[in-house]
């Protein structure tokens, strides 16, 4: 190993010792040459107490903050909301549901570790091996349900308005494929969690960090690109274009086909609703590409042209930047499906209503019935000229 690789490991630690290093050099198609830093180890600085690396700590934080309490909160409150009411559970909010369970698991489980990680400790994981596997795994099974699931929103909604005449999915259909979605989801996600390692980094010369994330072998190159080109496609790019394709088609029936027939009170109003949702769905579409599309964007560039990323010296900051962007895509769902897409507030406020009134009506009822006990028991005095008859 050149001394240049060894300035590489001091300065920037992405690995323990040289040889890890070199492994990740081969890991992403470079080696020791492609590197030219001209620093010299008394130039060692730490990168965590840099302006630009604590600017982006604090909105990686107030993000993850954001997330827990949106995703956690809202996605809880659609729940129960549609467990309680069952004219709330027409097929789209069963996909919907879905959608919400996969966000509420990423909100309550993965981000309170995410934000011990990057925040608190500063890239250091302090949670033992089984935890690091289980949340990165949770999360990448997450992302791919919530894919899955505006896809299927997407597909039902296409057939619902393009093609009316043909029978639309039954329920047990429905169930059916939430149940494929979630068990595709688990299997593709499984090398998430296979490689996922924990590494010592030497972080300054009396401090560690321990690095949490996926590592796959050097030998593996090959194995790891054509995986992710494989997720790059069947988890963003197709469905990406599939949904794009499918509110296409909608948006045309429904702006610029013209309905034949007189058009009733009630026809229009049926049709300004369709339009309203349509819209809701196609703004979440176009949040999810400007949410997603930056991180795979990064993550292609970093894996196949290392050397246009790893020269920058806050490429790690700019990454987690990018990471907790699309993170941030399941509270932008969570907000317009409990807020703007169905009536789920209405729902929720009446139960909390309904349980507050019979909460009340228990509590006074109770009151009154001391009250009647009370006044219909006879003191110790009467107790007293009784016994004494």
């Amino acid at each position: 190993m050149s001394d240049q690789c060894g300035d590489f490991a001091e300065v920037y630690q992405p690995f323990p010792d040289q040889q890890e290093l070199r492994n990740l050099l081969l890991s992403r198609n470079a080696s020791c040459g492609d590197w030219d830093y001209d620093i010299s180890r008394s130039e060692k600085q730490d990168f965590t107490v840099d302006r630009t690396f604590g600017a982006a700590r604090i909105l990686v934080g107030v993000a993850l903050v954001c997330i827990m309490l949106v995703c956690g909160v809202g996605n809880f409150i659609f729940i129960v909301t549609l467990a309680r009411y069952k004219q709330l559970r027409n097929l789209t909010n069963l996909l919907i549901a879905n959608l919400a369970i996969s966000d509420l698991l990423v909100a309550v489980v993965c981000c309170p570790f995410e934000f011990d990680y990057y925040v608190v400790k500063q890239l250091s994981w302090e949670h033992g091996h089984t935890l690091c596997a289980s949340v990165n795994y949770l999360r990448t099974v997450s992302l791919y349900v919530s894919t899955n699931a505006l896809l299927a929103i997407a597909t039902d909604r296409y057939l619902a308005i393009v093609h009316p005449l043909k029978p639309r999915m039954k329920y047990q259909t429905a169930y059916l494929l939430i149940g494929v979605v979630w068990v595709a989801s688990l299997l593709m996600a499984f090398p998430s969690a296979y490689f996922t390692a924990e590494t010592t980094i030497p972080h300054t010369r009396t401090q560690n960090k321990i690095f949490c994330g996926q590592i796959w072998p050097a030998e593996q190159q090959v194995s790891y690109k054509s995986y992710f080109l494989f997720i790059f496609v069947l988890q963003f790019l197709g469905p990406s274009l599939s949904m794009g394709l499918c509110y296409a088609q909608i948006s045309r029936e429904l702006w610029f086909k013209r309905v034949p027939g007189f058009q009733t009170e009630q026809i229009r109003k049926r049709l300004r609703c369709r339009r309203k949702t349509v819209l809701v769905l196609m703004s979440i579409l176009t949040v999810y590409i400007l949410c997603w599309a930056p991180y795979y964007s990064f993550t292609i560039v970093r894996d196949f042209y290392p050397t246009l990323v790893l020269k920058q010296k806050h490429y790690l900051t700019v990454f987690y930047m990018v990471e907790c962007i699309a993170m941030s895509n399941s509270m932008i769902n969570t907000m317009f499906f409990v807020t703007v897409k169905n009536n789920t507030m209405k729902y929720f406020k009446k139960m909390v209503l309904q349980k507050w009134k019979s909460t009340s009506a228990g509590s006074s009822k109770s009151a009154q019935e001391q009250d009647v006990r009370s006044t219909g028991m006879p003191g110790s005095d009467d107790l007293n000229q009784l016994q004494l008859k």
